[in-house]
């Protein structure tokens, strides 16, 4: 119980002194939290990499913490794309290359992007009955305009054929 109480000494001479104390006596309080991280977790100072319930005394104080800590995960993906690339993870639509990443609690989705540009090149050709292109090899007997995509680049063949004039086929016009 808090209070003076008083006390006669002798000591060894065989003097007497009176000595008061003051005593307070303190209640004892508690707190608690929660807390979720990822990886660690800092809290008074010290940084925590396990899961469990951990105690702070500061004096009559206590301070308990029950922690949860998750791994933190990651995966990696490589892509490319020619002008530009949607990424499934976040719908984002990019158009350079580049390092991207998506975090969601603990994991993160990293994207290595390579955006290439596209090219296109067009031949226009005349002829008479046929044309042989060489960019694919076929040999087209109609006009029209016809195209071969390799990777990002585009070959256009815009191609006019000409019937023969006369029935021997001597001439085109």
């Amino acid at each position: 119980q808090s209070g003076s109480y008083n006390k006669k000494l002798t000591n060894a001479a065989g003097c007497d002194s009176l000595v008061t104390l003051q005593l307070t006596i303190n209640q004892p309080s508690s707190g608690s939290a929660s807390a979720s991280a990822c990886a660690s977790y800092t809290w008074n100072g010290t940084t925590y990499t396990q899961s469990g319930t951990y105690s702070s005394v500061s004096g009559c104080h206590t301070e308990i913490l029950a922690l949860t800590i998750t791994p933190s995960t990651s995966n990696t993906s490589n892509a490319s794309a020619c002008d530009s690339y949607t990424w499934a993870v976040d719908g984002n639509t990019y158009t350079a290359s580049g390092v991207y990443s998506s975090v969601s609690g603990c994991h993160t989705e990293i994207l290595n992007l390579t955006i290439t540009p596209s090219t296109s090149n067009t031949t226009t050709a005349s002829e008479c009955t046929s044309y042989t292109w060489s960019v694919t090899g076929s040999t087209y007997t109609s006009s029209g305009t016809y195209s071969s995509v390799s990777g990002c680049h585009t070959e256009i063949l815009s191609l006019t054929l000409t019937a023969p004039a006369a029935p021997t086929g001597l001439a085109c016009y």
